[in-house]
């Protein structure tokens, strides 16, 4: 069987290469060139360093396919990247969200585009080194998303746009592995990224400076600045009763629950509880005050069953990091759902995904309106 593998350069897709390889698979490697880094230069007039999608990373990920003898190719797709990820993820800071870029990463490109082009090479299935499983259903007729059995490592959050058609085609070979198992293979084939430090921070912003890009971008790619995006207009910070207690500059550098530099000192700490845009204001809190019991979420993808007409019980993450809770789910028009939590949650943030589970199984998710 021959099997196209996204490779990043990174310890996990170089493994998951060789799993294969050494399964006796016809292996084709794919590194999908998505962000040109000198599009945002450091200081000193250099490319800022990555540890993803850089030209390094497309050397370590040729490197591994020419040990391993198997063809490699790289897809330039910078403008779809752009286009579907970069400017959403600009977008939706400056509309008061918080994004995800890696999810519609994942969906819109590297399956959407792998399983056309694999089929190109004649590969039948596209492999990644993402910690999840799938598994068929019998029973419903379904391919099920399931949790990586690390769950420490366990990607399936970022996965729950996947279709029916890319799970059909989806091969995870680390599902069942946990991280120290991988590099102790990466050891053993002689793979020269066992030791490489993991990607941290989302690939065009490898500073982490999440405002400082926006504004660059909004700038130079949308024309906007603080004279004419909401978003950027300085404005007051009050409390939720209205007294003023601030100022900030511009609402595109905070997120809800934030503690960390909000700009004001307090008796009691103070946490971001709603980014009001209309009105370019900023409105902290008490701890408490981030509580909240339900959320209206959008753009649901069921996966482990068809779309309900009737309320469903499951466990809810709200962030990647976030622990589970019980929620009922009820639909609503327009492919919306209200999510109604058993015990209230923290810090509900738009923009987030909302992901529903069954034990190991991604029932669906949606997006945090």
């Amino acid at each position: 069987m021959t099997i196209a593998v996204a490779m990043s350069g990174g310890v996990d897709s170089s493994v998951a290469s060789a799993i294969l390889k050494n399964q006796g698979h016809s292996v084709v490697g794919f590194t999908m060139q998505l962000w040109n880094q000198r599009r945002r230069l450091s200081p000193d007039g250099e490319p800022q360093p990555s540890r993803c999608c850089s030209l390094d990373d497309v050397y370590d990920a040729r490197r591994v396919a020419t040990e391993m003898n198997f063809p490699f190719y790289v897809l330039n797709l910078e403008e779809e990247f752009e286009r579907a990820v970069v400017r959403p993820f600009v977008e939706d800071y400056l509309s008061g969200r918080t994004p995800i870029p890696c999810v519609s990463c994942n969906t819109k490109l590297k399956f959407a585009r792998l399983v056309k082009v694999a089929q190109e090479v004649g590969a039948s299935q596209v492999a990644t080194g993402h910690y999840a499983r799938v598994e068929y259903n019998e029973a419903r007729r379904r391919y099920i998303l399931l949790k990586g059995r690390d769950l420490s490592k366990d990607q399936s959050y970022f996965l729950f746009e996947m279709t029916q058609k890319q799970l059909a085609a989806a091969v995870f070979p680390l599902g069942d592995m946990t991280k120290a198992e991988v590099r102790q293979l990466a050891r053993e084939f002689g793979i020269n990224t066992a030791e490489k430090p993991e990607s941290q921070e989302i690939c065009f912003v490898p500073d982490g400076n999440y405002a400082s890009f926006v504004e660059d971008y909004a700038k130079s790619e949308m024309g906007l600045n603080a004279a004419n995006s909401p978003a950027m207009v300085e404005g007051k910070i009050t409390t939720s009763d209205g007294q003023v207690v601030g100022e900030h500059g511009g609402l595109h550098r905070f997120t809800i629950g934030q503690r960390k530099g909000i700009g004001i000192a307090a008796p009691d700490p103070l946490y971001v509880v709603k980014i009001d845009v209309p009105r370019h204001q900023l409105v902290v809190g008490k701890k408490d005050e981030l509580l909240g019991k339900s959320l209206i979420a959008n753009g649901v993808n069921w996966i482990a069953i068809a779309p309900p007409a009737e309320p469903v019980r499951a466990s809810v993450r709200i962030r990647y990091r976030a622990v589970e809770a019980p929620a009922t789910i009820t639909p609503m028009s327009g492919g919306e759902v209200r999510v109604d939590f058993d015990e209230a949650q923290a810090a509900i943030t738009p923009g987030q995904a909302a992901v529903f589970y069954d034990g190991d199984a991604v029932v669906g998710g949606g997006w945090i309106k």
